[in-house]
């Protein structure tokens, strides 16, 4: 596996985003307390700006290319985050989570993300380095989920009930029927049980998992540097709480980002199938996915649904 970073570069980075979670708890560490739609926005202004801060920290670090190489995977994985989002949000409405328990639920789920995302990453990284040839079926297999996502229906829709990993907790697992306020477990006549709390847990991890799928090799195809990797896929999760309730707020409005997420999968995986044959920029490719992205929440506010058939659909 190929890194720049020296272990400065990495304490620097375990130091940033210990700080960001210390600051989270601080914030929202309190259970029952209520997020509002203005302060999850200046939450997620302030996520986002630690990630760019970062990205200027290894510019001055590493250098110029290493920096848009991790604007670029920034970018990546902070568009492929707001598409799954919209799944969790199905996934706590189904369940008729309050908030105080989603708070707990997407604090959980992001600690999750960043182990299963250094296993993926690490492990995808040393791949590439060893077998070449997998960079054109990462590319491929990126081409056909942008096209699946491009030409998903409407009225597509995610069902939690078909998750099999809650299907094999709940056949395997003592569960109690109702909620024991915040607690992903309970015990009852010296026995523990799980509470349909930790089911939905098992669900946003397994379907986060599912994304992984789709984002790693996206943001492999852009270094192939696991610092760079790694830090901007951690930058953009930890401001993935608030985003979450930003989102919820306003569901509907960028019903044409599905298109625009569609169409940065296709360019990136096309971008590693042929970067033996058209080598593209990293600048290119950072100018060609702020255009996609400003452009489709650009025409989604111009254009907007009529009712909510246009909105924006989760993937399966």
């Amino acid at each position: 596996m190929y890194t720049s970073a020296r272990p400065f570069e990495w304490a620097v980075f375990v130091a940033v985003v210990i700080g960001v979670m210390v600051i989270d708890i601080a914030l929202l560490g309190k259970r029952g307390r209520h997020m509002s739609f203005r302060e999850a926005v200046v939450r997620s202004l302030f996520n986002v700006a630690v990630g760019l801060l970062f990205g200027v920290f290894v510019w001055l670090r590493l250098g110029q290319e290493l920096a848009a190489s991790y604007l670029v995977a920034y970018l990546v994985e902070e568009s492929l985050s707001v598409d799954n989002l919209f799944v969790f949000l199905i996934i706590f409405s189904y369940f008729k989570l309050s908030d105080s328990r989603q708070h707990r639920v997407l604090a959980w789920g992001v600690a999750g993300a960043m182990i299963m995302r250094a296993i993926f990453i690490f492990a995808g990284a040393a791949l590439l380095h060893r077998f070449h040839w997998l960079t054109y079926g990462f590319g491929a297999f990126l081409i056909f989920t942008g096209l699946k996502l491009a030409f998903r229906k409407g009225e597509d829709s995610v069902n939690p009930e078909d998750n099999i990993a809650l299907k094999l907790a709940r056949r395997f697992l003592r569960t109690t029927e109702e909620y024991h306020g915040d607690h992903f477990t309970v015990v009852k006549d010296g026995v523990r049980y799980a509470t349909p709390l930790f089911l939905v847990l098992v669900v946003i991890e397994v379907t986060d998992l599912l994304f992984a799928v789709d984002s790693v090799p996206a943001v492999l195809a852009v270094s192939r540097d696991v610092f760079v990797v790694y830090t901007s896929n951690i930058m953009a999760i930890l401001g993935l709480r608030a985003l979450y309730f930003v989102l919820a707020g306003m569901m509907n409005r960028f019903h044409h980002l599905g298109t625009g997420l569609a169409l940065i999968l296709i360019f990136i995986g096309a971008k590693m199938a042929f970067v033996d044959f058209v080598p593209i920029p990293t600048l290119v490719s950072l100018a060609v996915i702020v255009a996609v992205l400003a452009g489709s929440i650009v025409l989604s506010l111009l254009r907007p649904p009529d009712g909510d058939a246009g909105a924006a659909s989760p993937r399966k």
